[in-house]
């Protein structure tokens, strides 16, 4: 069994968009009559609890990486250091960086060269000299437009690693609670109004709004978010819906998509959560990030938003156009009509068909 560190280094999200890679580098090579590996998943403190969940992840550490996160930590010797040892420490002898378009493998994989490791893939438009053993050329050996989950599978395919048989190559997560206690056994919408950055945000009185619409068309209404997120929460909810604000760690909230009909959501890690757990997700999402890479992955989808509006493909964290036009321009009834559309089984669909399904009368 080889020791293997895969390298997710940003957001909750992102590292739940690697599971299918994680589980094709732990499957192993076929040549070696199939030995399993023993995977190290590296990610930032943000996307700790989520690699902790997927299957195939043996071990997690965290380390904050200076050219990913924002704000970034300073990088001084000793934080360099600290992953180093580590790596050295856990014998450690190949690597596979997951890295989106924007990132580059190579400050990571010098890194990794310091502590030892052997062997290491990547995908890099700069050339890598003697830093990359395998490396991808982004736009030339795999298309940028893909999902990303796809663009993670395709470098830990090209390190010689394939998923198992069976394997349906979508996100999955391990130990999903039963929440029953904690939203009741009766048929429920999930609505998580919170966005990591404003400018993939809707406004809360649209999410306050869509919460009555459907409460109003028969649906019960559970509110998420996070503890710093009460305020929200409670405004979306209002008197009547159940606000979960602050109350779930990410596993309770596992359970919480789990047992959903459906979500809805922005494009925001909770979405990816909810399509790791096999629950259509009504998504608004905002186009400075392209749909076809980030969208909820391998559930029934229905993706709501201008997606050619002006701040298209700007990578904004606030919005760049005055009145915020791609997500505010959504009605709260045209999310109402895509939740029914997922509940009723007409919705649209995203690349890998999910065949999950509720059979739940209300």
């Amino acid at each position: 069994m080889g020791r293997v560190l895969v390298a997710r280094l940003d957001s909750m999200g992102d590292v739940l968009l690697a599971g299918p890679a994680v589980r094709a580098v732990a499957n192993g090579r076929a040549q070696y009559g199939g030995s399993t590996n023993h995977v190290v998943m590296l990610c930032g403190r943000q996307g700790e609890a989520a690699a902790a969940m997927l299957p195939g992840a043996a071990d997690v550490y965290s380390w904050d990486s200076p050219w990913i996160m924002n704000p970034a930590p300073r990088m001084t010797g000793p934080h360099a250091d600290r992953l180093i040892e580590y790596v050295r420490n856990s014998r450690i002898t190949e690597a596979v960086i997951l890295t989106s378009f924007h990132q580059s493998p190579l400050p990571l994989a010098l890194l990794l060269r310091l502590a030892g490791v052997e062997r290491i893939t990547g995908a890099s438009t700069d050339y890598a000299g003697s830093l990359l053993d395998v490396r991808l050329k982004p736009g030339e050996d795999f298309p940028e437009d893909q999902p990303e989950a796809e663009r993670a599978l395709g470098i830990a395919e090209a390190a010689g690693f394939r998923l198992p048989a069976g394997d349906d190559g979508k996100l999955h997560v391990d130990s999903v609670p039963d929440v029953t206690d904690l939203v009741g056994d009766e048929p429920y919408v999930v609505v998580h109004p919170g966005a990591a950055v404003p400018a993939r945000a809707w406004p809360p009185l649209h999410h306050a709004a869509a919460v009555e619409l459907l409460q109003g068309a028969g649906y019960r209404v559970v509110v998420t978010g996070g503890p710093a997120e009460k305020s929200l929460t409670a405004t979306v909810a209002g008197p009547s819906a159940l606000d979960l604000g602050g109350r779930t760690d990410l596993s309770t909230m596992a359970g919480v998509m789990a047992g959903a009909d459906a979500v809805v959501s922005g494009n925001t890690g909770p979405a990816h959560l909810a399509a790791a757990v096999g629950t259509p997700v009504a998504c608004l999402f905002s186009p400075v990030v392209p749909a076809i890479r980030w969208a909820p992955y391998g559930v029934p989808l229905e993706l709501l938003g201008d997606q050619n509006a002006p701040c298209r493909m700007s990578r904004a964290r606030v919005c760049p156009v005055p009145g915020h036009p791609c997500l505010d321009s959504v009605p709260p009834e045209e999310v109402v009509a895509a939740v029914e559309r997922l509940i009723s089984g007409v919705s649209s669909f995203s690349t890998h068909v999910s065949t999950r399904r509720k059979a739940r009368n209300r």
